[in-house]
């Protein structure tokens, strides 16, 4: 094991959160990730750490009982079936859920940090997040949680995520207070590298031209509106990011996996095409450095799905400070039940 606090993290991706916590001065021992792209970013951007490339499911923790300090990973969330009775550990068996628990319980870290995207507290009306949040509590832990924006800690992008601690007894982790100041796209994309990205087709391109920074599909002419809609025209709420330009003096709309999806159009400000990969990873705060494997979509796909770096840094240095007792118990957890 290396010198200072230790960290295994599951489903570990491109390394977003892991490139965060080593900047806060964490020591990663362990990534795990079952994407053979994500585990050749992994290595090719630090040698040094210690990557497995496979499911969770077939990680043996047993040597890494007692022995690591923090355990994290932003567990894909799959639905739980409740049929009528009480949701315990075992009942979630079969989930990535269960695996990062499992981790958990045989690791026995002195925190853990899950992230997750905000939905996961309403999901199933809440019950599903009150389940995860009782099986870890059984472990031993004080468990706390809060939706952190993305924007507010120096990433140029709205983006939602909850954040879940749990503690064992005597270590107080605090949430990081957030930055009054924005970072804007214009800001963000300074000086980029040039790099390979996404197209639209040539009607496509046409059609959002007529798109102005900051607008979105409703400033097309009804009938383009109708046309590039579809059916989504005459649905409801829930599209405002349909034909969705980005203005120079504001942050980006969180990412996707995939730029030119309809449903979340992300057009650049000036030029009317998708954010390149290197302007995707500037938003998500990668460094120029840390370069992607696999192909443009498999790129896309790493960085979409990532913690933003600054994000991460920001609950790394907490995870410090509660690690090294520099935090003092202010209040007990309200109940789960009041917090969904």
């Amino acid at each position: 094991m290396q010198a200072g606090h230790t960290v295994i993290e599951l489903f570990a991706g491109a390394g977003g959160l892991a490139l965060g916590l080593e900047e806060a001065g964490l020591d990663t021992v362990l990534l795990v990730d079952i994407d053979k792209h994500a585990c050749a970013t992994l290595r090719k951007n630090r040698p040094q750490w210690n990557v497995v490339c496979d499911s969770v499911a077939n990680v043996d923790w047993a040597p890494y009982a007692g022995k690591v300090d923090v355990v994290t990973g932003g567990f894909p969330c799959q639905a739980f079936s409740h049929a009528g009775k009480k949701l315990g550990f075992e009942d979630t068996r079969g989930t990535l859920f269960f695996e990062f628990a499992r981790c958990v319980k045989e690791v026995r870290p002195k925190i853990f940090v899950g992230e997750n995207v905000e939905g996961l507290v309403r999901h199933d009306e809440g019950r599903t997040f009150k389940a995860m949040v009782a099986i870890m509590e059984s472990f031993g832990y004080r468990v706390q949680w809060k939706v952190l924006n993305a924007v507010e800690y120096g990433v140029p992008q709205k983006r939602k995520r909850v954040i879940i601690v749990g503690m064992l007894p005597g270590i107080y982790f605090e949430y990081p207070e957030p930055q009054k100041r924005i970072v804007t796209l214009r800001e963000a994309l300074k000086d980029v590298p040039l790099s390979p990205g996404a197209t639209y087709s040539e009607h496509r391109t046409e059609v959002l031209k007529l798109v102005p920074p900051g607008g979105s599909w409703i400033d097309l002419p009804i009938e383009l509106q109708k046309e590039y809609l579809g059916k989504s025209f005459y649905s409801g709420g829930g599209k405002r990011g349909m034909a969705r330009r980005i203005a120079w003096d504001e942050p980006c709309l969180t990412l996707t996996t995939s730029p030119s999806q309809k449903q979340t159009d992300r057009i650049h400000p000036e030029e009317t095409r998708p954010f390149t990969i290197r302007e995707y990873a500037r938003i998500q705060t990668f460094p120029d450095e840390w370069q992607f494997s696999g192909g443009v979509g498999a790129q896309y796909m790493q960085i979409g799905n990532a913690v933003p770096v600054r994000l991460a840094k920001a609950v790394g240095l907490q995870v410090v400070a509660a690690l090294d007792g520099k935090n003092k118990q202010r209040s007990i957890v309200e109940p789960i039940a009041a917090r969904v």
